[in-house]
């Protein structure tokens, strides 16, 4: 389960619905944040989560944003679904289902970095119709939906826009981390890529996709993804005029691999270097 459950009809919000769930969305963001902040940089208990010596680190700040996000969620539409990393999937009576990875650069978190945030994303059964950021330490929030893309800071908005770099050789590509192209196919097309642009830097998490939004970057190549690490950074960079599919051209929002662009030319580009990863 993605977001709606298969074969539902999709019930995708729009007008002062559609706004009146953009500020829900926030609203949890705000929520979570005020479950996280004290935890950070307060040295929190780390649990590792993963298997076959792959480190997936997992916290009580984790687990306690997405308590409170559920709790608000089932409280005001106990209707909708929900999807979280920490506490898995709650079919709901509606199509709607949200998305939640309420510390997303949980690596980052532990270090006391700063690129890590909470990720909410609302599906509307078929794809992620709206989606939020909440870095709550430096209080930037980045939204998105048809509504437009936007940031929030000390209680201003300011529109995101994507830039207009067309060609490889002048893009700067963000990678989360190189070690989560597992296959050596995967390795190989990131490292064609990485040959023909200008300048490849590594780090970033969920920030990376919000700052291509916001102008600052080109492309963002990322493998190793759930449906809670890309469905909500979609809509953002969407709204901001960008483009985001998985490394075939088709919609990322199962997970698995995700090419973020900050434009259609430079994004065919891109694609062309990396479709040979996955058939």
């Amino acid at each position: 389960m993605s977001g709606g459950e298969a074969g539902r009809v999709p019930a995708t919000p729009t007008g002062d619905e559609l706004r009146r769930l953009v500020e829900f969305a926030v609203h949890l963001a705000l929520l979570a944040g005020e479950r996280i902040l004290p935890y950070f940089r307060a040295q929190p208990d780390v649990i590792d989560k993963g298997s076959a010596g792959a480190f997936d680190p997992v916290t009580a700040a984790d687990r306690a944003a997405e308590e409170v996000i559920r709790e608000e969620i089932r409280r005001e539409f106990p209707e909708h679904g929900i999807l979280g990393e920490e506490h898995g999937a709650a079919q709901g009576a509606s199509a709607l289902t949200w998305i939640i990875d309420p510390i997303d650069g949980t690596r980052a978190f532990i270090l006391g970095q700063l690129h890590w945030g909470t990720l909410i994303a609302l599906n509307d059964g078929s794809r992620p119709v709206l989606g939020v950021m909440r870095q709550p330490y430096v209080d930037e929030t980045f939204v998105g939906s048809a509504l437009g893309a936007e940031l929030r800071r000390g209680g201003l908005a300011s529109p995101l826009k994507t830039r207009g770099a067309t060609r490889l050789r002048d893009a700067i590509v963000c990678v989360t981390d190189p070690a989560l192209f597992e296959a050596a196919e995967e390795r190989a097309a990131f490292e064609r890529l990485a040959s023909e642009v200008r300048m490849v830097r590594y780090g970033g998490d969920c920030y990376t996709p919000c700052l291509l939004a916001a102008g600052h970057t080109d492309l963002v190549v990322e493998a190793g993804l759930k449906p809670w690490d890309v469905q909500p950074l979609v809509p953002i960079v969407e709204a901001a005029g960008g483009i985001v599919t998985d490394w075939t051209g088709k919609a990322p929002h199962e997970g698995g691999t995700a090419l973020y662009a900050a434009n259609r030319e430079l994004h065919a580009q891109a694609l062309t270097v990396l479709s040979g990863a996955r058939g």
